[in-house]
């Protein structure tokens, strides 16, 4: 009988469990003709471009952005530090998806590299913390890499407002971690992939593998002491869950990825 009480528990519990898709988009590239602003000289690693990534979460009937990539005023623009080929619109568009159709959207924090279609998902609900709100909606200026007309149709957007750790759905397979230094209220994204496996998303916490490895961060991040605690909190998250851990900027990873249509599950 227990045996069968047992089998009857996994199966409802495989049964209960969303089904839930990561697509990864590319949404630009950015060249660096100094990598010492991300606090490592030019001997301490070789990467000149940058990957910008943008990612479509399905779960069950819902769809959530995280991170929005580059402005889409650089699509197709040659030359420059930038390179963004096929926008983010586009790209959803050929798998029959419209931006009215994305439910949620949260972005890692508010630079522009991470909030270039934001003002296309104005009719979804906006997930930030209340002190990325603050500094991007009501003192922008502060911050060099806040562009607010990329964002400025969500300002009145439906928004939940964070103040710490959240659970999206409710189910612990879609969890959005507080991440500060970077910038006042960055976040990290947790999927509890079935197939995959655990994964987290890194947002900023690190641009480069050096960054990781030698601890060190961005000239520009806003706080300095924050920005080790919430690498201590998510390398802790990545230790206790046996999580695959992503840089988003990381271009030999995205080169090594699939990416959409393809999907993760």
């Amino acid at each position: 009988m227990k045996f069968y009480l047992t089998l009857f528990f996994l199966l409802f519990a495989n049964l209960s469990q969303a089904e839930l898709q990561l697509y990864i988009f590319d949404c630009g590239r950015i060249s660096l003709p100094d990598v010492s602003i991300f606090g490592v000289t030019e001997g301490e690693t070789e990467v000149r471009e940058l990957f910008v990534p943008c990612y479509l979460i399905k779960h069950d009937d819902h769809l959530m952005i995280w991170d929005a990539g580059l402005p889409l005023s650089d699509v197709g623009e040659v030359g420059g530090s930038t390179r963004y080929e096929v926008s983010l619109i586009d790209q959803l568009a050929s798998m029959d998806i419209e931006p009215t159709e994305i439910d949620f959207v949260a972005y890692s924090h508010m630079h522009y590299d991470h909030v270039g279609a934001a003002n296309i998902f104005r009719d979804a609900t906006l997930i930030i913390q209340a002190n990325e709100a603050e500094a991007a909606f009501e003192t922008p200026e502060e911050i060099a890499a806040y562009r607010p007309e990329l964002y400025a149709d969500i300002i009145n957007s439906t928004r939940i407002t964070l103040n710490g750790d959240h659970d999206v759905f409710g189910d612990g397979e879609v969890r959005i971690f507080s991440a500060p230094g970077h910038t006042p209220g960055h976040q990290v994204l947790y999927l509890e992939l079935n197939e995959f496996g655990p994964l987290v998303l890194s947002g900023d916490l690190y641009h480069l593998e050096a960054s990781r490895e030698l601890r060190r961060m961005p000239t520009f991040n806003t706080d300095r002491d924050e920005t080790f605690r919430s690498m201590d909190k998510i390398e802790g998250l990545i230790e206790s869950s046996s999580a695959t851990f992503w840089i988003e900027h990381n271009l030999e990873l995205a080169n090594s990825l699939d990416l959409a249509p393809n999907f993760y599950d």
